[in-house]
């Protein structure tokens, strides 16, 4: 399976310490977790959510990233439960070591999926580090060159 993550350089290690320091959406502090999108565009997403508004406080030394993993998730509650419910589930399956990997339908696009590893898992160290290429959200997002002939027509 195929894990796409975007973050920033600094932070490309798969050892889950900052939603360890900080917590997660769907995890609390103290506990490590590594979060992937299903897709590369659905990192994408996620991570523009993220941005601070101005461009000039944006960090520039994003990297999107991959790696396959030969396992499959663990499916996490359905689209809808309520997220006190959700962070219950995924405290359970971290302290628990269940699995390796667990999915939930992502609340940006619920057709792809967050995967999260816990990377306390044994089979975590079999996980390779990221391939990972320069990401720049002006180049991703820039204005289409078509945009104002796509905008006169009706």
């Amino acid at each position: 399976m195929k894990l796409w993550r975007l973050t920033r350089a600094p932070f490309v290690a798969l050892d889950g310490s900052g939603p360890e320091r900080h917590g997660a959406r769907y995890s609390p502090p103290g506990v490590p977790v590594v979060n992937f999108a299903s897709e590369a565009g659905l990192a994408v997403l996620v991570a523009l959510r993220y941005l601070p508004e101005h461009r000039g406080e944006r960090p520039n030394d994003f990297v999107l990233g991959w790696t396959e993993v030969d396992a499959e998730p663990e499916r996490g509650p359905e689209t809808g439960t309520a997220e006190t419910a959700v962070r219950a589930w995924v405290a359970d399956w971290l302290a628990n070591r269940r699995s390796l990997l667990a999915a939930i339908a992502s609340r940006v696009l619920p057709e792809g999926d967050i995967v999260m590893m816990n990377p306390l898992h044994p089979d975590a160290r079999t996980v390779t580090p990221l391939v990972t290429r320069p990401f720049d959200f002006d180049a991703c997002l820039h204005r289409p060159p078509m945009l104002d002939t796509y905008r006169s027509n009706p």
